[in-house]
């Protein structure tokens, strides 16, 4: 399908980013060129009754949450989604996916847990995995403290960050924590780069194939590449993991990728709902003021977790989980 007319602006609009494409450039300008293009993007800035920057313990230091709740503090419990934001592993934070976090809690109903790991290449893998899961493990350890329902409890992220959560999806599964769901926005699911979707679209569509391959390399450092918790698309096994809902765009490097990881987790049993959306770049998902599609992808995507939150709790006979978890610091890491 030919470039969307929205998507043509949109890339218009990435030139603060040109530094993440052709010359390698230093780390430092590449957050700085990030940083200004965040600050340049109109902000919707949803009202919430209840925002709070948190702390939950990690792998031998804290790691920094903000709790949204589209309710305000004291109410019953709520249903919870631990959100993982994109970037390369090097890139981005809090208040990145701050409107989208915004977005999901309004339009879902339930509290979102967005967590601020650690990044490469000062901290390498499995650093913001560990985060990743000390988040998860903690909401529903202590669900009191994010008013959360422990038996409703899912993650999602976009592009690292959807890495991230199917990463904490496998976690959880051998863990023996029952997740809701896992929302996967244009994961990335392996170290290969070496699908058609990355020579197709590897310039000039935003992400830069170049770019990725120099973000994978500063987040593995010198881990095995095939590794589960960094490749998620070679585990060798991928049943008994929560139900999925894989959202990709058609012109993305990654749409092969995140693609192959929704047949494959349909072949192991998981229900799993894959929507590509046409004519549209990466990072789409994080910008519906640019994109019809965007606006569409997130009522899909509310849709899809409402429905998992209702099933879990359903399931959980309106009880809840008394599984003891373990933290990200004890062993086994």
């Amino acid at each position: 399908m030919p470039m969307h007319p929205q998507t043509a602006r949109y890339l218009e609009m990435l030139a603060p980013l040109a530094a993440l494409e052709g010359q390698e450039p230093a780390l430092p300008e590449s957050r700085r060129a990030a940083e200004a293009a965040l600050a340049a993007r109109p902000r919707r800035g949803r009202e919430l009754p209840h925002v709070a920057d948190l702390a939950v313990p990690g792998d031998g230091t804290d790691v920094p949450v903000r709790l949204y709740r589209p309710e305000p503090p004291g109410g019953p419990p709520l249903p919870a989604l631990v959100y993982l934001h994109g970037g390369g592993w090097v890139l981005g934070g809090l208040d990145g996916v701050d409107d989208t976090c915004r977005d999901l809690a309004a339009e879902t109903g339930c509290a979102v847990v967005s967590v601020g790991y650690r990044l490469a290449p000062e901290y390498p893998f499995p650093a913001a995995v560990r985060d990743a899961w000390a988040a998860t493990a903690a909401v529903a350890r202590e669900p009191g403290r994010f008013g959360a329902d422990p038996a409703a409890v899912a993650v999602a992220g976009d592009s690292a960050g959807g890495n991230l959560a199917a990463a904490v999806a496998l976690i959880a599964r051998d863990r023996g924590l029952r997740l809701a769901h896992q929302l996967l926005v244009y994961p990335v699911t392996d170290t290969a780069m070496d699908t058609p979707s990355y020579a197709a679209y590897g310039r000039g569509y935003g992400l830069d194939a170049a770019a990725m391959a120099r973000c994978l390399a500063m987040y593995r450092g010198g881990a095995d590449p095939s590794d589960p918790l960094l490749a998620p698309l070679r585990a060798p096994d991928l049943s008994g993991l929560a139900p999925a809902t894989v959202i990709t765009a058609e012109l993305d490097v990654l749409r092969d990728e995140s693609e192959a990881y929704a047949r494959r987790l349909a072949e192991a049993g998981v229900a799993v709902e894959l929507r590509r959306y046409e004519g549209v770049v990466h990072s789409f998902f994080l910008a519906p003021e640019h994109f019809d599609a965007a606006a569409d992808a997130l009522r899909f995507a509310a849709r899809r977790l409402r429905a998992a939150f209702s099933a879990a709790r359903a399931a959980a006979g309106g009880g809840r989980q008394e599984k003891r978890l373990p933290s990200a610091s004890s062993a086994g890491w």
